[in-house]
């Protein structure tokens, strides 16, 4: 995890400074090219390497946010321009705009951008900008299932992630975020193995599930727990630091963005990188709603909300980790891992309406019977956060108000009280924009 910025100018080292310095938590030491060939300004924040991916040489000055050799954002500055290039799935986050003087600007987070515009543009995942071209370069795609028996298949996926989490041990100094869910729970004891000592952390109201499963989980693979107990009160209190760092004011993105803050705050004290069970839902058929889907639409559907990650749930794991100056590994979005789950058979994912059946099957006496069998619980209904939120703005705005200022733009209407409460936190951060389209929205929830 890194910050990175810059201009397709050189000599504007005080700038990209300036724009480091917005996003300093990314990382904490500085570096600062000039390129008067490539006529270029790049920046980046660098966090200390935990891991080293190999990444394939490139040509010409470059800064890149990395989480792996397939997980980045990166930025070349070429004789020809800027080069911008995203991962395939946006793991790594990347914004641009342009200046009144038509200068390319880009960073990891759009609060560096706000020093020279208030349009913005996320490049989107598998996509590379070069000048005004934006082209896509790879992109998820439907495959021909496996023919494999289901045991042959949940050998296979154990095998990729246990390979997975290796890559990303590094020296031993990892934990993981601990949901009790089967995703985090089945990474964290594919990782207890590896280490000497494995710290896991979780967060949620008195009484939470997620508590409860996160110690059983956590007591069966022998890991050293840590658990932070919230009240409404403490959730309200750092609203204003999660929509911050978060850049959202999505309803469900906000809520569910919370506790993960909280947690990541809990862990930063402890380990400098974390695994965090992003992607297994989306992969392996986690969501209740799958379940009346007809079976031929549940592979296209998989697709769709996989690709959709970048800029909603993995926004979420990239903002709370990096604001507590740490890294998150998405061990179930490693290419080898995404390419096995996008052939296994759909109705090995969700099986006699079991969600994640082959998963459950993969992982099979590493967990607990009560964690592995356990269904899918949203992260924040699980940690306890329910409707509390939701109640406290109905309480506080009224119908009225609601009404009158619900529609912030000709594009973009707030669908709830709650999400009116978190908007007006976000304008006290950044403002009003004309043009919202460079943040994520919740599928199925409406824009407009």
């Amino acid at each position: 995890m890194s910050g990175i910025a810059g201009i397709s100018q050189p000599g504007h080292e005080l700038l990209v400074s300036e724009m480091l310095g917005r996003i300093s938590h990314r990382g904490g030491t500085k570096q600062i090219i000039t390129t008067y060939l490539q006529s270029a300004t790049l920046g980046a924040v660098t966090h200390p390497v935990q891991v080293e991916f190999p990444r394939k040489p490139r040509k010409y000055p470059n800064v890149c946010d990395s989480l792996g050799s397939e997980h980045l954002a990166l930025v070349e500055a070429t004789p020809t321009g800027l080069l911008l290039e995203r991962d395939a799935l946006g793991v790594a986050p990347l914004y641009y705009c342009f200046t009144d003087e038509g200068d390319l600007c880009f960073a990891s987070e759009i609060k560096a951008l706000m020093i020279v515009s208030r349009k913005f543009h996320v490049l989107p995942p598998g996509y590379r900008l070069s000048g005004s071209r934006l082209k896509c370069y790879a992109r998820l795609k439907k495959k021909t299932p496996l023919s494999l028996t289901p045991a042959e298949i949940a050998s296979e996926l154990r095998r990729k992630l246990e390979d997975a989490v290796r890559r990303r041990i590094g020296n031993g100094e990892v934990g993981s975020w601990l949901s009790g869910g089967l995703d985090s729970s089945g990474l964290a004891a594919l990782a207890r193995p590896l280490v000497s000592k494995l710290h896991t952390f979780a967060a949620g109201l008195r009484g939470a599930p997620d508590l409860e499963f996160a110690r059983l989980c956590a007591d069966y693979i022998d890991a050293k727990h840590h658990q932070v107990i919230v009240g409404p009160k403490a959730m309200l209190a750092v609203l204003p630091e999660v929509i911050y760092h978060l850049e959202s004011f999505d309803a469900l993105l906000v809520r569910s963005s919370i506790m993960n803050y909280l947690v990541a705050k809990l862990a930063s004290d402890y380990v400098p990188a974390v695994f965090s069970g992003e992607g297994g839902d989306e992969l392996f058929a986690g969501y209740a709603y799958l379940k009346t889907l007809p079976t031929e639409k549940l592979a296209v559907e998989l697709l769709d909300i996989t690709s959709r990650l970048h800029n909603t749930a993995l926004q979420r794991v990239d903002r709370c980790s990096a604001a507590h100056g740490t890294v998150a590994h998405v061990v179930f979005l490693d290419p080898e891992v995404v390419s096995l789950a996008l052939e296994i058979p759909v109705e090995h994912k969700l099986h006699k309406g079991v969600e994640k059946w082959i998963l459950r099957r993969a992982l099979e006496g590493l967990l607990p019977e009560p964690v592995l069998n356990r269904p899918k619980a949203k992260f924040w209904e699980g940690a306890g956060v329910s409707e509390i939120l939701a109640d406290y703005a109905e309480k506080h705005i009224s119908n009225k108000d609601f009404t009158q200022v619900r529609k912030i733009s000709d594009k973009t209407i707030l669908n709830s009280k709650e999400e009116l409460m978190y908007y007006r936190i976000f304008r006290e951060h950044f403002g009003e924009f004309e043009d919202l389209s460079w943040m994520g929205r919740t599928k199925g929830v409406p824009t407009s």
